[in-house]
């Protein structure tokens, strides 16, 4: 397999619970972006389970190299996200509660 980055979130509590939030993931660069979008998974998911299922955001080495700029040498990503609980209404729409973005400077 070829090297690849791979960011998600986890959710520490009781997975059902787990369904009751959402997150998205962005990272970019160039002018460039790839968002996911998800349920945390269970802290009791190894990293390898959640790789092996290709749930999170996953990039190539290749494009996180384009993503960092420069020489194609060194990586440098920034990593933002949101965080929300979900929350049906009577008429089963569902409404998102989002939380401030947060920021992880990644390598």
């Amino acid at each position: 397999m070829a090297p690849v980055y791979m960011a998600f979130l986890r959710f520490m509590g009781e997975e059902s619970e787990a369904e009751n939030f959402g997150y998205s993931l962005e990272v970019g660069g160039g002018g460039r972006k790839v968002v996911w979008q998800g349920m945390p998974r269970s802290i009791r998911d190894s990293h390898r389970k959640v790789r092996d299922s290709y749930d999170g955001l996953i990039i190539h080495r290749k494009m996180a190299l384009f993503f960092s700029g420069g020489s194609g040498q060194e990586l440098k990503l920034r990593v933002t996200g949101r965080i929300w609980k979900e929350q049906c209404q009577g008429s089963g729409a569902r409404c998102f509660m989002a939380n401030p973005p947060f920021s992880y400077p990644g390598c």
